[in-house]
């Protein structure tokens, strides 16, 4: 057999895609396929759907994923202006106030300032100092009452199981009552 002859048949898709390159109609479709295509769904600003167990939503024309923590974004992203005094945000120096009082650290100040001006500024603060100091004490409430609850049989590094007896509790109960008294001594 002669190496000029051609082995293989061109099929009639490959003749009409090399007729519409040889005429310039290089879009033009060479077969026509046929089978099942989507219906696409089209949505605006604001919209929210789900696919697939996932909810999405369009906001400033981008299309986003809607997740649980979305709402904890929103109070830790700092924003470009201030809602407050609507000057640019500074993320070195507004990120913490933002995040504590939701504005910029100067209208903190100025806050603070009016709060000293009418003499309540250090009444806020011992507000302030005492809500932390009940917020500390439940914690350690449940920490504790976690501690006592436990198992009284530990497993030791080389495997042995150790019981141990109620004695040492009625000293950690003690030393609780302490503890207490003194969380609530910070208390102004």
């Amino acid at each position: 057999m002669p190496d000029n002859v051609l082995k293989k048949e061109f099929q009639q898709k490959d003749v009409q895609r090399l007729r519409n390159l040889m005429t310039g109609k290089y879009g033009e479709k060479a077969s026509v396929g046929t089978g099942y295509t989507k219906q696409q769904e089209f949505h605006e600003e604001g919209d929210i759907w789900e696919v697939d167990g996932r909810q999405w939503t369009i906001k400033n024309g981008i299309k986003q994923n809607i997740t649980k923590l979305d709402k904890a974004k929103e109070g830790i992203v700092l924003p470009l202006f201030c809602s407050c005094c609507n000057n640019v945000m500074k993320p070195h120096l507004d990120k913490r106030w933002y995040v504590l009082y939701g504005h910029c650290f100067n209208c903190q100040v100025d806050a603070e300032h009016k709060l000293r001006k009418e003499g309540k500024l250090e009444e806020v603060e011992q507000q302030i100092t005492n809500d932390h100091v009940d917020g500390m004490t439940k914690d350690f409430e449940v920490w504790f009452n976690e501690l006592l609850n436990t198992n009284d049989s530990f497993v030791t590094e080389q495997g042995d199981v150790e019981k141990w007896d109620g004695s040492g509790k009625e000293q950690l109960i003690k030393q609780k009552e302490e503890a207490l008294k003194y969380l609530q001594s910070l208390k102004k």
